[in-house]
């Protein structure tokens, strides 16, 4: 009896936990397996599947003694039937399926799972609009097409191209694919100029057509996103199509590294096909689960583990397989928490199943899994470590931390060049590296160099002028004036066009590693000069691919087109006509400004008296009657400009003073000596109008060239009303309102770039440019929005001014010299005392120090020459002191020495005749 309650408290306690959750488990149970056997990620997969099985049914540490029980359905590469086997696993009792292995598959069997509750934990569908909001029993358990994309994107751009071509499978998986590199490439400022998109049931000869279609494009830089079953072939009708060559890129995504990985062979009976060719392959970390079932791979693949091939026909694993492997564990792992929170695996029927009752396909059969939630929670809850490494989920249901390696095949190998994850960029280092290093914001992108297409490590430009026969269309302004810049004839320059700009193009062409067919097209009636803005707008229509001429780079410009760098450098100015005035008769006053004169003059007296007061005592030239005194502090003062003083000084201190005195006359002589020259030669060149502030401040009417952005820049920035602005067609025009004056009916003054008005005013000497530059700006040639060419002239044009074939063809038709076109200035800055208070202030502090030191001197004499004569210090006797010669006070004092001396003797002798009486 004893024994009967013993064997039932064993039963109770198996089956109520310590907090009294039931976790009674089933002995099995069921998940499916959605797979193409004869695919390569599907035989690799269904190997790692059921290995996976194996490992946790052998394993006593999980779902304890609950076995898993997988059935494997193969679609035949056949969406259709993987939609049916899906909806047969739901007939079983099935609590989640494995796969499916393709994403058009899964986007379908997805809808299935949401309604019957059953988790899809795909290792192959890498879809990334396969997302939790739509699908939330859809599970991915590899990596995603949005980093992949993301990876791709980033080598666009670590390469410095622009456009790419994108070839790619046209279904779910292709399309959206690509979508996803669009958008990550926008965020490169790069784009894809070209979707080829390829019917997964084409011919040869249909991706032929694709191919040579795509070699007429500009970009050289092809994306290739297809499935490992057939890409091979395209890139043998590649090869075939010469498309291999120097000049090409090829970028696969992670087909065909996984094609490589499964048939490591097909690098010696396919190597010329694929060489030079960059792919992804997605990155696991080394760890020791990793290695030990590498090492069992090959007796997984053997006839005595699966039954159905060869000894001799292995294959190897590619990543999918590790991520199947892993997806198993994954849900064993999800499947314990599971059943440790009281789940069943228990089915309930879907009454909206019920009218679909009879036929071959029992849909009535199909049961709603009722712990479905929360399996679902538990498995994106799974934090463990498999064969790919770490394994947990974000918030967006993507695996934490992705990561690829970048392959480039080479000979009958591959090299790894570099790795790519979503925190560390491109790296040659591995992503966990990185991060244990803490690179994330101090690693700069970077990898190993690459063989290129064509055997070559040189980079590739990545883009070839289109091979559809058509030549540039570079669209010239047919100008009617300043033809040095821009000209048209029969003979002249290439293709009839001539100037400046002209000789500028070509030689930019001529730097250029690659030849560029062009056709020069005319622009304009030939009676005005064309708007630059309705040319320029020609290209963002297509009419031009280019424009060459005299076009000035404005921010509104650069907006509609991409420009080069600026060949010559060209602002506003404004040109006025200029007049010989005579000077006035007091002209020479004006190099000082008022208070200039003042304070040289106060310091002319200053210096004056200072140096009277120290030289008082002991110079005779400096005594006398005060008017005589007077008299000469003011001589004295004022010939020391001249440098002529005839008084002589014979005190230290007052030879200091004169000296720092005279440096600061010598200083303000040769500043007022050459402003006023200045004054005198420039006064001659007078003019009304001293530059454009007077011009805006003014009512009077100014002329610019018509078509320019002159007229824009006035009326926008300067606020000059529209009817004070006269346009101009042509130089002889501007010589004509210029000449008749605002009272005339012509113009005040004229603005326009200095490059135009330089040549106007070479031959026209009674004009010249009048105040200063108000703008900085360039001329450049036009080219349409992230056109390469424009980088490439770009840098053709650094190299003509650095090896000064630039400033060449400038001097050529540029280069003046009739007149001078630098202009006068009108405003002839007059010396202020901010220039020579410096100068003031040093002779300044050398007075007050001789005054002071004078001042103790004279002090200690006075004390010493009171003792002497026996007279009380005071103010009025020291003020006296000062007046009286030096010659005389020490007479004086010997004097009134020599008597008390007398004195005292003449007493001692009274004193001994007294004693001796």
């Amino acid at each position: 009896m004893n024994m009967l309650w013993l064997m039932l408290l064993v039963v109770f306690s198996s089956s109520v936990s310590s907090n009294g959750i039931n976790t009674t488990r089933p002995d099995v149970v069921n998940i499916g397996a959605i797979l193409s056997f004869n695919s390569l990620i599907g035989k690799v997969a269904k190997v790692a599947i059921n290995a996976a099985v194996e490992d946790v049914n052998s394993n006593s540490g999980i779902l304890n003694g609950t076995k898993l029980k997988v059935a494997m359905q193969d679609t035949k590469d056949s969406d259709f039937l993987g939609i049916i086997e899906a909806m047969r696993f739901m007939e079983n009792d099935t609590v989640a399926i494995i796969g499916p292995q393709f994403s058009v598959t899964s986007h379908v069997i997805s809808h299935i799972a949401n309604e019957l509750h059953v988790p899809l934990l795909s290792f192959a569908a890498t879809d990334f609009t396969l997302t939790s909001l739509q699908f939330p029993f859809f599970v991915r358990t590899t990596q995603s097409d949005l980093f992949q994309m993301a990876a791709v994107a980033e080598l666009v751009g670590f390469y410095g191209w622009r456009d790419v071509v994108a070839i790619y499978i046209d279904d779910d998986f292709g399309r959206n694919g690509i979508a996803a590199l669009g958008d990550q490439l926008n965020e490169k400022r790069c784009k894809i100029s070209y979707k080829a998109p390829l019917n997964p049931k084409e011919s040869t000869e249909d991706i032929r057509n694709v191919l040579l279609k795509v070699n007429w494009m500009e970009s050289r830089i092809f994306i290739l996103h297809i499935y490992a079953s057939w890409g091979i072939e395209v890139l043998k009708q590649a090869k075939k199509l010469m498309m291999m060559e120097n000049g090409y890129v090829w970028i696969a995504t992670d087909w065909l590294s996984t094609i490589l990985d499964t048939d490591p062979s097909l690098l010696s009976a396919a190597s010329d096909d694929i060489q030079g060719v960059l792919t992804l392959r997605m990155h696991t970390p080394d760890n020791e689960l990793k290695r030990r079932f590498l090492s069992r791979w090959s007796n997984l693949t053997s006839s005595s583990s699966i039954g159905i091939r060869k000894s001799t026909d292995t294959f190897g694993l590619n990543t999918y397989g590790l991520y199947a492997y892993d997806s198993v564990w994954i849900l064993a792992r999800a499947l314990e928490s599971f059943f440790s929170q009281g789940g069943e695996a228990t089915f309930s029927n879907d009454s909206s199943m019920t009218e679909f009752s009879g036929g071959h396909i029992h849909l009535d059969a199909m049961s709603i899994f009722d712990g479905g939630d929360l399996l679902l929670r538990s498995i994106l809850q799974v934090n463990t470590t498999g064969v790919t490494g770490p394994i947990k989920f974000d918030a967006d249901r993507n695996l934490n931390d992705p990561a690829y390696e970048v392959i480039n095949v080479i000979g009958t190998g591959v090299r790894t060049i570099g790795y790519w994850s979503n925190f560390s960029g491109l790296s040659i280092s591995p992503p966990m590296e990185v991060q244990k290093m803490k690179l994330k914001n101090t690693n700069s992108s970077q990898l190993y160099s690459v063989i290129w297409p064509g055997q070559t490590t040189q980079k590739p430009r990545g883009w070839v002028f289109p091979e559809n026969g058509r030549h540039l269309r570079i669209g010239v302004p047919l100008r009617i004036s300043y033809r040095e810049f821009v000209s048209k004839g029969d003979t002249q320059g290439s293709q009839g066009f001539s100037g400046y700009c002209i000789d500028v193009f070509t030689a930019a062409l001529e730097q250029l590693p690659y030849g560029v067919p062009y056709n020069f097209v005319s622009y304009g009636d030939g009676h005005t000069n064309p708007p630059t803005t309705d040319l320029l707008r020609m290209i963002t229509r297509g009419t031009f691919d280019a424009v060459v001429g005299d076009i000035t780079i404005t921010t509104s410009r650069a907006k509609m087109v991409d420009f080069t760098q600026p060949y010559i450098e060209s602002g506003l100015v404004v040109v006025a006509p200029i007049r010989k005035s005579n000077s006035s008769a007091w002209a020479f006053l004006r190099p000082f400004t008022p208070m200039m004169w003042c304070v040289t003059g106060i310091f002319f007296l200053v210096v004056g008296a200072v140096v009277w007061i120290l030289e008082r005592r002991t110079n005779d030239d400096f005594r006398g009657p005060p008017r005589r005194q007077v008299v000469t502090i003011m001589w004295f003062s004022f010939s020391t400009l001249f440098f002529s003083q005839k008084e002589r000084t014979g005190s230290t201190l007052a030879r200091f003073v004169l000296i720092i005195w005279l440096f600061v006359v010598l200083v303000l002589n040769s500043s007022y000596t050459a402003s006023l020259t200045s004054i005198l030669t420039v006064e001659q060149l007078s003019s009304p109008v001293k530059g454009i502030e007077s011009l805006v401040t003014s009512n009077e009417p100014v002329g610019f060239l018509r078509g320019s952005f002159a007229k824009n820049y006035l009326t926008d920035e300067l606020n000059i009303h529209n009817s004070r602005l006269v346009p101009l067609n042509s130089p002889e025009e501007y010589n004509r309102a210029l000449k008749a004056g605002p009272s005339g009916g012509g113009v005040a003054a004229v603005i326009d770039e200095r490059a135009y008005m330089e040549l106007f005013l070479s031959t026209r000497c009674e004009y010249s440019i009048v105040g200063q530059e108000f703008t900085k700006m360039g001329w450049g040639f036009a080219f349409p929005r992230d056109s390469p060419l424009a980088i490439d002239m770009s840098t053709a044009i650094l190299k003509l001014s650095e090896n000064g074939n630039l400033q060449r063809i400038h001097d050529k038709w540029l280069m003046r010299s009739a007149c001078s076109s630098e202009g006068a200035k009108q405003d002839v800055d007059r010396l202020q005392i901010k220039s020579f208070w410096g100068l003031f202030l040093l002779s300044g502090l050398a007075c007050v120090l001789a005054l002071l030191l004078y001042l103790i001197n004279m002090m200690c004499q006075f004390f010493k020459h009171s003792r002497d004569v026996s007279q009380p210090a005071s103010l009025g006797s020291f003020l006296q002191f000062l007046k009286q010669k030096e010659e005389d006070v020490q007479i004086r004092s010997k004097r009134r020495r020599s008597e008390r001396v007398s004195n005292r003797i003449m007493h001692e002798n009274g004193s001994i005749n007294d004693a001796n009486f």
